[in-house]
């Protein structure tokens, strides 16, 4: 799987499942049809690629203070921001959308667990020479 347009298929499949299970669990998320879920699919993707690190940055101090619980916050935020830009796609409130949130990173790291690249064979370490040691001035 190197190839990056593969990768961002399989990121978009997983964060739709994500999606698609947040509205079946959570009662105040709701989607209506199939090419809603592939706008708040793509929405959520360019917002966690511009978006998020921008928020992050500002938000740094808060996060260190409640020890990364304010990464939810911001997921949240999105998820939410999400909801009130898409037609067809309902969230209730604050807290439908950290549950939603919540399923959606729990997919996220459900799936990268499964698609991990298992450890290869040890790398054999080069054996240094004198040669090696090169002192730049």
């Amino acid at each position: 799987m190197n190839s990056p347009l593969l990768q961002l298929l399989v990121r978009w499949l997983v964060l739709a499942v994500g999606v698609t299970v947040a509205t079946h669990i959570i009662p105040g998320i709701a989607c209506d049809n199939r090419t809603v879920l592939l706008v708040v699919v793509v929405l959520l993707s360019f917002f966690n690629a511009i978006l998020k690190p921008l928020l992050v940055l500002f938000t740094l101090p808060f996060i260190l203070l409640t020890m990364g619980l304010g990464m939810i916050v911001i997921n949240a935020l999105l998820f939410l921001l999400v909801g009130k830009l898409v037609d067809g796609f309902y969230v209730s409130g604050f807290w439908a959308a950290v549950g939603g949130a919540l399923i959606v990173s729990l997919t996220n790291f459900v799936a990268s667990q499964l698609f991990r690249r298992p450890p290869g064979p040890p790398k054999q370490k080069r054996r240094r020479d004198s040669r090696d040691d090169v002192i730049d001035v």
